[in-house]
């Protein structure tokens, strides 16, 4: 199997320029709570698939060329075997995966796989808050174990429709009171204002579910520490367009030695692939980190939902599907 190539920067993020890749063969299909599944995946020959760390998600590449994007939630000890969890969506919010997972794939069928990334991952803090809202509980599953592991302190807040909608509930069980679980049909809406109306030094707080919880926890934090929220999406945000305005910008790939001009109404990544050059992506949307390219000078203009405060103020990489520039010229390691 071939092995990631990649170059590293001074931070947790990987800028991916080529991946691990391989079929996989659906060992387990699980459900795991109502509208859930979950897929235990091997590589086809048996071979050991690559480390991960939670927070660390991978891409399904269905037969009909649709790209989807599922956070690893089962052991990064285990070398064989990787844990997905996909919940059904509703036919009028569905694009195509989760029905496909749910109603095609079987135990014993192959899909290919790429991955993983992570844009996601648990930096190291004397303590955390952890908030999960439905199917944003997959990547903090894994998040758990490890926070435990360091001897952290933390606890999670786990909201959910009803207690028959909310995974792992049986696994999480084992942490006793630190998880709070908090189905909605019974308790109303997570209390957010308790969990996060007084700042708190020295805490992390890591969040994933929709967007309206994502929103709300953002709200609340912004009286907190800089850095101290980290988000996980599953849809792209809606910025107010108005704080964005498209211009034509010019942009060199180095290694190619050309400088394309962008128009306004299409994308770095669009003009590129325009050009002949085969670059990686997937959502296309600025939410999954697979098109991350190094910016060798110039000022991106960052538009995504992947990079933290910080990675972003380096401006040493871009994700070139949505993001553009706020100086004349950008130079790309491309």
């Amino acid at each position: 199997m071939p092995e990631a190539d990649c170059l590293e920067r001074p931070s947790t993020v990987r800028l991916v320029m080529r991946e691990y890749e391989a079929d996989v063969v659906i060992a387990g299909k699980d459900v795991v709570a109502e509208g859930i599944i979950a897929l235990h995946l091997k590589e086809v020959g048996g071979h050991p698939l690559p480390e991960w760390t939670p927070g660390s998600h991978i891409d399904l590449i269905m037969s009909s060329g649709l790209v989807r994007q599922y956070s690893l939630c089962g052991d990064p000890e285990d070398r064989h075997t990787w844990r997905i969890a996909v919940l059904r969506e509703p036919d009028e919010r569905s694009r195509g995966g989760s029905i496909y997972v749910h109603d095609t794939l079987e135990q014993g069928a192959e899909i290919r796989i790429r991955g993983p990334r992570n844009h996601f991952q648990l930096a190291p803090s004397p303590n955390y808050l952890f908030i999960a809202g439905g199917i944003g509980i997959t990547p903090i599953r894994a998040m758990l174990a490890e926070a435990e592991a360091s001897g952290a302190n933390w606890k999670l807040a786990y909201g959910g429709r009803s207690t028959e909608s909310m995974a792992f509930l049986d696994e999480l069980a084992a942490y006793g009171d630190r998880v709070q679980i908090w189905p909605q049909d019974q308790r109303g809406l997570l209390d957010l204002e308790r969990l996060l109306g007084t700042p708190q030094a020295d805490t992390l707080v890591y969040c994933c579910g929709p967007q309206g919880l994502l929103t709300a926890v953002e709200e609340r934090c912004a009286a907190w520490p800089a850095g101290a929220l980290r988000l996980e999406r599953f849809s792209a945000s809606t910025p107010n367009e108005e704080d964005w305005v498209n211009t034509p910008i010019e942009v060199e790939l180095a290694q190619h030695g050309v400088t394309l001009t962008v128009p306004a109404d299409q994308s770095v990544l669009e003009a590129i692939e325009s050009h002949g050059v085969d670059i990686m992506s997937s959502c296309r949307a600025g939410m999954c980190g697979t098109c991350e390219t190094p910016v060798l000078s110039g000022i991106p203009e960052h538009r995504d939902d992947v990079l933290t405060y910080e990675e972003r103020e380096r401006n040493d990489c871009m994700m070139i599907c949505v993001s553009r520039s706020r100086s004349d010229r950008l130079v790309l390691d491309i």
